[in-house]
């Protein structure tokens, strides 16, 4: 069973997490054909965490995780921070197979997007 877990950084204003679960629905139905599960978890600030979402999986069945970082850039938490934390839950789960997908603000989509955006005054 593959499951996909979008990672976000958390906020203290509920509302913003909120937005964060939106997306996961969204996204949900964009990619259930690829994965079982698609759940959203958060580096910190909020819940669920990512061990709790991990645990989850796990205790579902999974046999591999696709982990999507929705970061802009590649500051501590992307290269230090989640790498920590998968690794450790790999390490936990070795029956499961977990992945980091590159980042968001990594992809070539991205100026694109602006692009987009940019024109929308």
């Amino acid at each position: 069973m593959k499951c996909l877990l979008l990672v976000a950084h958390g906020s203290r204003r509920p509302e913003s997490n909120l937005e964060i679960a939106r997306l996961t629905n969204r996204l949900r139905g964009q990619v259930e054909s690829q994965f079982h599960s698609t759940e959203h978890a958060f580096l910190e600030l909020a819940e669920p965490s990512i061990d709790d979402a991990i645990d989850q999986f796990a205790g579902k069945g999974a046999s591999e995780v696709v982990v999507l970082p929705y970061f802009l850039s590649a500051g501590r938490h992307i290269h230090e921070d989640v790498p920590n934390i998968i690794a450790a839950k790999q390490q936990q789960y070795t029956h499961l197979k977990i992945h980091i997908t590159p980042y968001i603000g990594e992809s070539s989509d991205m100026i694109t997007l602006l692009t987009d955006l940019s024109r929308q005054h």
